[in-house]
């Protein structure tokens, strides 16, 4: 049996009823995480932009009073309208990707939940699927998606020009999409061999601080739906569209991994336990540096003024993303550029004391004391820390101040990783800070988390009271 049958055949009998607790509650926190963040950046001007092509096509519709499932689509989250499932989940997927606040996982370097989630929901609403059949899509979507990029190689992918979220998070929505529609294991298949020839991203956005790194998922999770009814509606795919000279590894990778592509032999070896959440506004590759200085700037208080230099220690793996070419890393034009600057998110993390949604802004990114301080921030790939990637993202800093005085911090699991988890608390905090952008009133967010927290409840899902 070839890698894309084997994955293709886990998703195909994967059953929410047999699905752990452990696994069911960590679906309902990244949901919770997920939301949070579309919710969050619905308002922005590039989801502003995607509304905008489905006004221009006539793919969005005014929601009725008390839609049924199947009548007119999916929600488009903050917007009281609905559109079929494919373009709700391209608009709500663009929405996700904008904070750079989204999931992550360390081995596999990418966003899974930003693809799966908008595939999931959408296609979720419009089927009136059961609540036991949006688990088990969830969770066939990041292991799919998770174990691709792992297989994939991320640092191979980066070196090629390539975005790994955008890559595998097409695979992940079809594999979404094919469990909500019932797909056996051999149309699971053909869904994934027509998702690899509509996979793509390119990183060309770190140059110009582009608005493409958002589309991305949320093309993804369009490409899944559409491969998926593709394969649904009998149109074939690829045999093998994982490995084989033609495969997806070797097209975007020179040095892949394919023994990763097993699916999980156990509920503890499912990869989805093992994402991690955002808790500061900009590439997961920054966080470790920033819990440092963060760290730095609570136990010691150093003035911004007699800092002489900010040294960051930071994985080889990101370098490409966050650090080079340092000329142009300490001098971000806006704020995706910001938020892939170390130096930025380092002087920003060391004058405020934050590194969240409020300070990666232009407000701050335009401070000159935050301008000033950029210029003396250094970064260095250290392989100690990268010694233990991708299973563990450690970072060092270090702030030398005038006098001569020296203060140092480390980290081995960054904030959020699932060794270094938020809590509850800190998860409702966070979605109320992202969400209120979009839902003004205190107690809809609470009825929302609640809702989120108690989804084994819904018969289907509608998120028409709520959003």
């Amino acid at each position: 049996m070839s890698a894309t049958q084997a994955l293709a055949r886990f998703c195909a009998s994967l059953e929410g009823t047999a699905l752990p607790e452990r696994v069911r509650a960590k679906v309902r926190e990244l949901l919770l995480d997920h939301m949070a963040v579309a919710l969050g950046g619905v308002r922005l001007p590039s989801s502003e932009a995607a509304y905008q092509l489905l006004v221009a096509m006539g793919a969005r519709q005014s929601s009725g009073a008390n839609p049924q499932p199947n009548d007119n689509g999916a929600t488009l989250l903050g917007r009281g309208e609905r559109a079929e499932a494919a373009w709700a989940a391209l608009f709500n997927g663009v929405a996700a990707h904008g904070l750079e606040m989204d999931d992550v996982e360390n081995r596999s370097s990418l966003h899974p939940g930003v693809a799966v989630f908008p595939a999931a929901l959408a296609l979720a609403e419009q089927l009136a699927a059961p609540i036991d059949d949006f688990y088990a899509a969830v969770v066939a979507g990041y292991e799919l998606t998770l174990r691709i990029g792992a297989a994939l190689n991320p640092a191979s992918a980066y070196a090629r020009g390539f975005h790994p979220t955008a890559l595998c998070g097409t695979f992940g929505a079809a594999a979404a999409s094919a469990r909500l529609l019932g797909l056996s294991a051999e149309q699971t298949a053909q869904a994934l061999g027509i998702a690899g020839s509509m996979a793509a991203g390119s990183l060309a956005y770190l140059a110009d601080g582009a608005w493409t790194k958002r589309l991305h998922p949320g093309w993804s999770a369009h490409a899944g739906i559409t491969a998926a009814r593709l394969a649904a509606a009998g149109f074939r795919g690829p045999q093998e569209i994982l490995s084989g000279r033609y495969g997806f590894l070797h097209a975007y990778s020179d040095a892949s991994f394919p023994e990763e592509l097993q699916p999980p032999t156990s509920a503890e070896d499912f990869a989805i336990l093992r994402v991690s959440l955002k808790p500061y506004a900009c590439c997961r590759y920054m966080h470790g540096p920033i819990d440092c200085l963060l760290a730095i700037r609570r136990q010691q208080a150093p003035d911004p003024q007699h800092i002489r230099r900010v040294r960051c220690g930071v994985l080889s793996a990101g370098r490409g993303l966050i650090v080079d070419p340092i000329e142009s890393k300490r001098q971000p034009g806006n704020v995706v550029d910001a938020q892939f600057s170390m130096p930025f998110g380092a002087a920003v993390a060391l004058i405020t004391g934050q590194a969240g949604l409020s300070v990666f802004s232009e407000t701050w990114l335009q401070h000159p004391e935050i301008r000033d301080l950029m210029q003396r921030v250094d970064c260095e790939s250290d392989p100690e820390l990268d010694r233990y990637y991708p299973a563990e993202w450690r970072a060092t800093a270090s702030v030398e101040m005038d006098n001569g005085q020296v203060f140092s911090a480390s980290v081995r699991y960054p904030l959020g990783d699932p060794e270094n988890p938020l809590s509850e608390a800190q998860l409702a905090t966070r979605f109320h800070e992202l969400a209120a952008t979009t839902i003004e009133e205190p107690a809809r967010r609470e009825a929302l988390i609640r809702h989120i927290r108690q989804l084994d409840r819904l018969e289907y899902f509608s998120w028409s009271n709520l959003l």
